[in-house]
């Protein structure tokens, strides 16, 4: 009797809980096109003006599957999202 109260409670919860931004349908990926002369650092200085370049280096050579800091002129990059 005790198992099947707490599945009821467990499916109620599950039923009225609010949902999650985990359930949001996705954006669009933002991107970048590497212009002529662009370092990663410039990259992530103009898409995240307000944010420690590092971290978003870090966050798109992450995102991209650079092994190194080297990017190319027309290469496109997904660049992290604000959180």
């Amino acid at each position: 009797m005790t198992v099947f109260l707490l599945l009821l409670v467990a499916g109620l919860a599950a039923i009225l809980a609010p949902a999650s931004r985990a359930a949001d349908p996705p954006g669009p990926v933002p991107t970048a096109v590497v212009r002529p002369g662009d370092t990663l650092w410039s990259v992530a200085e103009r898409h995240r003006p307000s944010s420690q370049p590092f971290a978003v280096i870090d966050e798109i050579r992450r995102l991209n599957g650079l092994e190194d800091y080297t990017v190319h002129a027309g290469q496109r990059l997904i660049l992290p999202t604000e959180r």
